[in-house]
């Protein structure tokens, strides 16, 4: 099974594929997609969409992990944000892609068994899960990718409990 973890954002969208093997996770692409801030607003969504649409017909993922637009006290940077997380879930519905949508504690719990985990326990935790040389870069890239393991485990979850 492949899946695409998506860390959105306008400036930084991180994206990460993950397949799962039996039990082994293999990281198969990860990366970021990136928008001048200069760059009109509807310009950077187009950029982000088409990005996205290359990646999922180049890999077809078999599921996508989304995290969950997380409201904090900076409103000015959760609008863009959602409009980015808006972008990704039409790329999925275009490509009939299941969503699998996770609230950031939920990956940090999933991926380092502590949902108030660190951002450099994530990042730490990504690269030795999936045996990477060195840790991913942006931080949106590691986060993507912990958003598609923690989608991994989920669905995993899911299948046992359906059996």
């Amino acid at each position: 099974m492949l899946v695409l973890g998506i860390d959105p954002g306008t400036a930084i969208c991180g994206y990460g594929f993950v397949e799962q093997i039996g039990s082994y996770l293999r990281p198969r692409s990860y990366g970021a997609i990136t928008t001048h801030s200069k760059m009109d607003v509807e310009k950077r969504l187009l950029k982000i969409y088409t990005e996205l649409e290359e990646l999922i017909q180049k890999y077809q993922p078999d599921a996508m992990g989304v995290e969950q637009l997380f409201f904090n006290r900076n409103v000015t940077t959760a609008i863009p944000v959602g409009q980015a997380r808006g972008i990704v879930l039409l790329a999925a519905a275009r490509y009939n892609i299941p969503i699998v949508e996770r609230t950031p504690m939920q990956v940090k719990q999933s991926v380092t068994g502590y949902g108030k985990a660190t951002k450099e326990q994530v990042i730490y935790m990504v690269t030795k899960m999936l045996h990477l040389p060195s840790p991913p870069y942006p931080d949106d890239t590691a986060d993507a990718l912990a958003v598609a393991i923690s989608a991994v485990h989920c669905i995993d979850s899911i299948a046992w409990r359906n059996r």
